[in-house]
């Protein structure tokens, strides 16, 4: 598992642990939390990477 995917289930995880905590589902919380970070809803690395890609192609 590459470092950058483990960070953003990690913040999906505390995330999901808060608002299961506020519905008082906190498995159901902490499932949701794992499946977002897994799908990298919270990987800013990716987002930059894309677009200082674009940036690139439009400059040539």
């Amino acid at each position: 598992m590459k470092k950058e995917k483990s960070d953003s289930i990690a913040i999906g995880m505390c995330l999901g642990v808060a608002f299961g905590i506020i519905f008082d589902n906190l498995a159901l919380g902490i499932a949701i939390g794992v499946a977002m970070g897994a799908t990298g809803v919270f990987d800013s690395k990716k987002k930059s990477k894309k677009e200082s890609h674009k940036n690139d192609e439009s400059e040539q």
